[in-house]
């Protein structure tokens, strides 16, 4: 095997070691050295020390120019290339002046009524409906009901605790009373599948941020186990240790929109279409925009502002005057 050929190889393991170190998920190691890779193949293969800030510019240019990619993927790459460059390279590069940006365009939320998340839950079944329930009754992301904890639960408080959610904070939002059997159920299940992988010599769970080291007993412990486990058992990628990990999010993602058809919905409606309900739906019931933004987490509630346009109420929540 030729130099030039090792060189990306101990790149990529270089940026991995870095990323691991730093605590990133696999999903974004994933993508960046994804994104990488593509800058490396742009510029015919050259090492990226041996180039910088106009190669740099010109690959974030050709991706809005000639692939017409969104603003939030040119983003996505160009912070790849920054942690590249400053992390592992240890090089500070002056900002970019001369990139083409991608346009990003103001688009508002698609919003389920009441009456339509209603007909969407009742074509799902099992787990998938439970999960829906909590992206509509808790307001999660996905990924956060997907990731949810045993120990995250709270029947006594009534509430969910999401744990390093979008922007690596955490926040409280309420635990809707219908599902909580629902939840003790899966709950139970969760308890005696964990069982059944302690006796056959399994029963670990992946920790986030290195607590498997702090607390070398956690990762066994139900309190630690996702509320929604994958039904079989897998070999970590990064550790090699086999283990449960959560369901697939695709799983959810493919019945929600045999759930949306089933229920003659003619909207773009997706799993995150339920926490725009959510929102929408508090927000119609007279609570707090503040509060909402907390319960979403949202860092600026600007982003929360979104929601008022389909409050029944016309354009940026004002009243015609030809309805006084």
């Amino acid at each position: 095997m030729t130099t030039s050929n090792k060189r990306p190889k101990k790149l990529f393991d270089e940026v991995r070691d870095k990323m691991r170190v730093a605590h990133y998920s696999l999903r974004t190691e994933k993508t960046y050295l994804g994104w990488i890779r593509r800058y490396i193949l742009f510029h015919g293969k050259r090492h990226p020390k041996d180039i910088g800030k106009p190669e740099i510019e010109s690959f974030l240019t050709h991706l809005a120019v000639d692939r017409h990619v969104a603003a939030s993927t040119q983003n996505q790459a160009l912070n790849a290339l920054l942690y590249l460059y400053r992390e592992v390279l240890g090089v500070d590069l002056p900002w970019m002046d001369n990139v083409v940006r991608a346009k990003r365009p103001q688009r508002l939320p698609e919003v389920l009524s009441v009456q339509e998340v209603a007909q969407v839950l009742s074509h799902l079944e099992g787990t998938n409906r439970l999960m829906a329930s909590l992206l509509y009754g808790s307001g999660l992301r996905l990924m956060e009901a997907i990731r949810l904890r045993v120990k995250d639960v709270d029947f006594e408080y009534q509430q969910i605790m999401v744990r390093g959610g979008k922007g690596a904070k955490d926040r409280v939002t309420p635990m809707p009373e219908r599902i909580a059997p629902a939840l003790r159920i899966q709950i139970e299940t969760v308890a005696t599948l964990h069982s059944d992988d302690l006796r056959a010599g399994y029963g670990s769970v992946y920790l986030p941020n290195a607590l498997g080291v702090k607390y070398a007993n956690a990762a066994k412990e139900l309190a630690w186990q996702f509320v929604f486990p994958s039904s079989r058992l897998s070999v970590d990628p990064r550790s090699g240790v086999t283990r449960r990990h959560h369901v697939s999010e695709k799983n959810l993602q493919r019945a929600m929109k045999t759930a949306v058809h089933k229920a003659g919905i003619n909207k773009k409606a997706s799993c995150h279409t339920l926490r725009h309900s959510f929102a929408t739906h508090l927000l119609q019931r007279g609570s707090d925009i503040r509060t909402v933004q907390e319960l979403l987490g949202h860092k600026n509630v600007q982003t929360t502002m979104l929601y008022t346009h389909v409050l029944k109420r016309g354009g940026h929540g004002v009243v015609s005057p030809l309805d006084f």
